[in-house]
């Protein structure tokens, strides 16, 4: 388009030379009688001006046809930037999707990774600026871990965690400032969207509870749990605190703690799970082939660790 322009704009400038020469031998054939006029080459040169009003009007037209074709072309380059933006501007919309992906977010931007699968860099939902259960919804797993971490640090215990790899059924460690080595109970935490805790799962947590000898032990989740869970935990010295019985123990604490509680669930990428094996924040990809949008592990393909896509961010 560049190219065609420009010899558009050569061609235009020639008319327009050989018109502004037009112009003048006209002009010289119309004056040269009027100096001339007492010689004897008068008779000879003075029927030019007529030849010379046709060439100054030859010329005139022509610069005003080159004019008209000028404002045209002008015309039709900004329609067709109007139409098609990509066209005028080719980087503007090279890596801008067309829409975003959930309300309050910006667009999402694409990218591609070195093994060819589109990467769907999101800036994540609308940061929840007070306590409720909008947060649970928005936030990953591993800061959940984190936001049941500072709970217990809150009332005084020291605290150990797991943050990725093989926990042993063990995600948060607790013991007494004074023997910090000893453990007094473990934490098990379950961020689940609307799927209850069944009683597998208290299970397998007493079974790590027996494992390394320590008789209490707390189940946090998102979620809730199954009535068999509720029973067995009972009867197996495991405390639950399920979303609702979570939001009522941070609405105890004094407002400085429950928004400490708030910028340690809302912290950094809050929305964005961490790589359970790697401990990494994981990446929007989309499939080769089409289909829903995945997280997958920034380490692919040494690390193969995928997650769903759930919640707010689910489209």
């Amino acid at each position: 388009m560049a190219r065609r322009n420009g010899r558009g704009s050569r061609a235009t400038s020639r008319r327009n030379d050989g018109a502004i020469k037009m112009m003048a031998l006209g002009a010289a054939f119309v004056v040269m009688p009027m100096f001339l006029s007492s010689s004897p080459m008068f008779k000879a040169l003075s029927g030019l001006w007529p030849i010379g009003l046709l060439l100054i009007a030859a010329g005139g037209l022509v610069m005003w046809l080159n004019s008209q074709g000028k404002s045209d072309r002008n015309s039709r380059v900004g329609r067709a930037a109007t139409a098609n933006p990509s066209r005028t501007e080719p980087f503007l919309n090279s890596s801008v999707s067309d829409s975003s992906s959930r309300a309050g977010s910006s667009p999402k931007i694409a990218k591609r990774s070195p093994e060819g699968v589109r990467i769907a860099e999101d800036v994540g939902p609308q940061r929840p600026t007070s306590w409720s259960a909008a947060v649970f919804d928005a936030i990953e797993w591993r800061r959940f871990e984190a936001l049941v971490e500072t709970l217990f640090q809150q009332v005084g215990f020291h605290t150990r965690s797991q943050t990725h790899g093989a926990d042993g059924g063990v995600d948060i460690w607790l013991s007494s400032p004074a023997q910090p080595e000893v453990p007094l109970s473990l934490i098990q935490c379950k961020h689940w969207y609307g799927k209850k805790v069944g009683v597998d799962k208290i299970r397998e947590f007493r079974g790590a509870m027996a494992s390394f000898k320590v008789p209490r032990g707390q189940y946090a989740t998102t979620s809730t749990f199954t009535p068999d869970a509720v029973s067995f935990a009972r009867e197996n010295g495991i405390h639950l605190l399920d979303g609702e019985q979570l939001l009522a123990l941070i609405d105890k604490r004094l407002p400085d703690q429950q928004q400490a509680l708030l910028e340690v669930a809302l912290e950094g990428e809050y929305w964005r799970p961490t790589c359970v094996n790697c401990g990494v924040k994981m990446v929007n990809r989309s499939p080769k082939g089409g289909g829903k949008d995945f997280w997958g592990c920034v380490n692919f393909p040494r690390c193969k660790t995928t997650m769903p896509i759930r919640g707010a961010l689910e489209r």
